[in-house]
């Protein structure tokens, strides 16, 4: 959660607080870290001297709102370096915080490198003291004790400064809403959140797996999982040759000069995987695609008509998460980037983009993803991770505000969003759980080209240096398909459907017959397959259900007599009998059309 002018940040920021002094009543010889608001509620981060119960969490719970009920004010004060080393002499996470603030190297919640710190802030409340720039409430009583539950989520494991070599910490969960009728609605998501899971779906509808043996992060697609993949991305790929893309494809190492050049190594050093030596030369694991587009572009002199050049990959990358940080397919450490490089005159740079904006919606648009919101990522003057010359990125920063201006593009700025060579439109999808997600995004980068000395010939035959765009639509195609299945429920339209038809034959002498009219729909792009089963009819339909295939074709005597099939659909809706070509030509209709419908 972003916004600390927010009142639902304060009450979040100070429900943490809250929760961490009923915590140490009942744990006196905890330790505490730290403890933010976030997106759907707060955390706190505990060093317990022994395993959480269900019981002291209910105590906990019970303690927070006899706090609340006492309308204890929020009130802060500033204190020396030496002042919070005596005061949280008990702490020793809060005394390396304090150690950070004081060098610059992050801020008081213990996140972003900061400019070192002359004196610093602390919020007390009832018996509690806490290091904290806040904000908070004023008064307790603003958090009402019927919007407040903890443990909503299960107590996790959680590494100081998110570093598996340093000791592992309690992670307690907590939700707090203006009142309790925003609680019960967010708990009523959460359960639908549950149900929907991609990882449980995933491996139900048997779209991938994540095999010990592989390696965790590595996911393994199915059959049918690789049937949905790749009709997103043959998709995407006739979409992009539509739009002017020329396809490419790149290796999954290069060379560490590569990425030296590029400036991914060392500015993502942390992220990446140890270099490789091969015949007395090291090789990275590519943790970006662009480097290598890079090398396509230079590999051969442009003139001002070539441009622009547009390079399009599905490009495989890899990166370095931590275990704590791994989740099915939406963190991982290998995945499939739908990649695109933009090399372009300046004159052509606004243009250009707008054009990828447009095609981002229409991406969007044809998935039925319309509920989402752009924001720009500018850097952030205070920080020195980026690169490039201050003019340089202040030419890129104004041509994407135009470029949203002139398509009327409601957007937001937020300063530490830009990518480390230059700023970006990124838009924030909103899912049938009205949770967010970054999907698409789209920078304007200067850097590289001056990096790679990238050059074309002007047509007064001078050499000139080209700009880039950077875009994805989908971001990782993992996580994209992690998102789909949660947003979808499992339930995809028809066309992304891995099984299209199921036929459900009655009785085993209508087996062979409803075989032969699967293959008849085979030619016709229709994934069709029959359910050779010996289970009931009743049986076949719910199963065909829970896979949430979207048409079932009952076969029975009357259906042979008449030439017809009795169609059904997942949602249970009987559509009646018809013809095998009357279906072929709804369920093309639906297919070609993309339609979200099942009829």
């Amino acid at each position: 959660m972003s916004n600390p002018a927010d009142q639902l940040y304060r009450i979040r920021h100070s429900a943490a607080h809250i929760m961490a002094e009923a915590m140490l009543e009942r744990f006196p010889r905890a330790k505490i870290a730290i403890g933010p608001p976030i997106e759907d509620g707060f955390y706190y981060d505990f060093d317990l001297p022994r395993p959480v119960t269900d019981e002291d969490l209910k105590w906990v719970e019970r303690r927070m709102k006899k706090i609340i009920g006492g309308n204890h004010a929020f009130t802060s004060r500033e204190i020396s370096a030496d002042e919070a080393r005596e005061l949280f002499q008990d702490q020793p996470y809060k005394l390396e915080l304090i150690d950070d603030l004081v060098n610059g190297r992050v801020d008081e919640n213990g996140e972003h490198i900061a400019a070192p710190a002359e004196t610093l802030t602390v919020y007390t409340q009832n018996r509690f003291t806490d290091l904290c720039r806040g904000p908070h409430v004023e008064r307790s009583r603003e958090i009402d004790p019927r919007a407040l539950r903890i443990a909503f989520r299960p107590p996790a494991g959680a590494y100081w400064r998110g570093d598996e070599k340093r000791p592992q910490l309690t992670r307690i969960y907590g939700t707090a809403w203006n009142n309790a009728d925003e609680l019960q609605d967010y708990l009523e998501r959460l359960e639908e959140a549950r149900r929907r899971d991609h990882r449980v779906l995933g491996e139900r509808l048997g779209l991938f797996t994540i095999s010990p043996l592989v390696g965790r992060g590595l996911p393994l697609w199915k059959p049918k999982g690789t049937i949905l993949r790749d009709t997103l991305e043959r998709w995407l790929r006739d979409v992009q040759v539509d739009n002017g893309y020329e396809p490419v494809m790149t290796p999954h190492i290069g060379r560490l000069d590569l990425y030296r050049t590029s400036g991914h190594y060392p500015y993502y050093a942390d992220s990446q995987y140890a270099p490789l030596e091969v015949d007395d030369d090291q090789f990275l694991l590519r943790p970006m695609n662009c480097p290598h587009h890079c090398a396509i572009y230079q590999s051969e002199m442009r003139s001002w008509r070539d441009l622009p050049v547009r390079l399009a990959e599905f490009g495989t990358v890899y990166r370095y998460e931590q275990s704590g940080e791994l989740h099915g397919l939406t963190r991982v450490r290998g995945f499939t980037v739908d990649d695109a490089h933009l090399f372009v005159r300046p004159d052509q740079l606004v243009e250009e983009f707008q054009g990828v904006v447009r095609l981002i919606q229409q991406v969007f648009g044809t998935l039925g993803m319309t509920d989402f919101s752009a924001r720009v990522g500018i850097r952030d003057p205070q920080s020195d991770k980026y690169s490039g010359s201050d003019e340089l990125w202040q030419k890129a920063t104004d041509a994407i505000l135009l470029a949203c201006r002139e398509l009327g593009l409601e957007h937001r700025i937020e300063e530490g969003e830009a990518a480390f060579y230059g700023p970006k439109l990124d838009f924030i999808f909103r899912d049938g759980l009205r949770r967010e997600w970054q999907l698409g995004t789209v920078q304007v980068d200067y850097n590289l080209p001056e990096r790679f000395d990238l050059e074309y010939v002007a047509s007064d035959d001078t050499r000139q240096r080209p700009v880039m765009i950077h875009r994805a639509p989908f971001g990782s195609m993992e996580r994209f398909i992690g998102i789909l299945i949660e947003h979808f429920a499992g339930a995809f339209p028809v066309w992304l459907a891995p099984q299209q038809v199921v036929f459900i034959p009655i009785a085993d002498r209508h087996v062979a017959p409803a075989q032969e009219l699967a293959a008849q729909l085979r030619p016709a792009g229709i994934r069709a397959q029959v359910d050779e089963s010996r289970n009931r009819m009743g049986n076949k339909i719910r199963l065909a259900r829970e896979q949430n295939i979207p048409y079932m074709l009952v076969l029975g005597d009357r259906d042979l007599e008449n030439g017809t099939v009795s169609v059904r659909l997942r949602d249970d809706e009987d559509l009646g009998a018809m013809t095998l070509a009357e279906f072929a030509a709804m369920a093309r209709r639906v297919i070609d059309g993309k339609l979200l419908t099942l009829q």
